[in-house]
């Protein structure tokens, strides 16, 4: 059931034989993206690099919502594949080409092949919040506590 539409517009340059975002499974909560590299090659990240890694897609995102684009847990594991701003956040009122800025926290170097899936991006609603300046805060048993104030770690 699809509560949502996200409309989706390819680059002029981008391969029109990658497949859109999909679900892979019935109960996936993040849809897969996938490289979709202009000249159909492959692209290698060294231990410690990141890149930007295009996916030819452009995303019209409905007001009130957001896409938040997410590490492949795959990738994490067996390869140290990571997005280092992660979540990432596509606003709604974004409509730029829609690249995924992929690290290698892996201690050998990895290849991103043209179609790969690289990442998966979750839709979520979005709250407005009101801000307004207080004079005080309330009390709460944790207070100021920090990093690490409520047990170990």
């Amino acid at each position: 059931m699809n509560d949502v539409t996200i409309r989706v517009l390819r680059d002029p340059e981008a391969d029109p034989e990658v497949p859109l975002p999909a679900y892979e499974t019935a109960g996936a909560a993040g849809a897969d993206i996938r490289a979709n590299l202009s000249d159909r090659g492959t692209l290698t990240l060294a231990p410690g690099a990141r890149a930007l890694v295009p996916t030819g897609l452009r995303l019209e995102i409905p007001p009130g919502f957001e896409v938040q684009v997410r590490p492949r847990s795959g990738l994490a594991l067996k390869h140290g594949i990571t997005l280092p701003n992660s979540p990432g956040t596509i606003d709604s009122d974004y409509r730029g080409p829609l690249g995924v800025i992929l690290m290698n926290a892996g201690d050998a170097p990895f290849t991103v092949n043209h179609g790969d899936r690289i990442a998966q991006m979750v839709v979520a609603p979005v709250l407005r919040a009101a801000f307004h300046l207080a004079d005080a805060l309330d009390d709460t048993a944790r207070g100021s506590g920090g990093f690490g104030s409520t047990g170990r770690g």
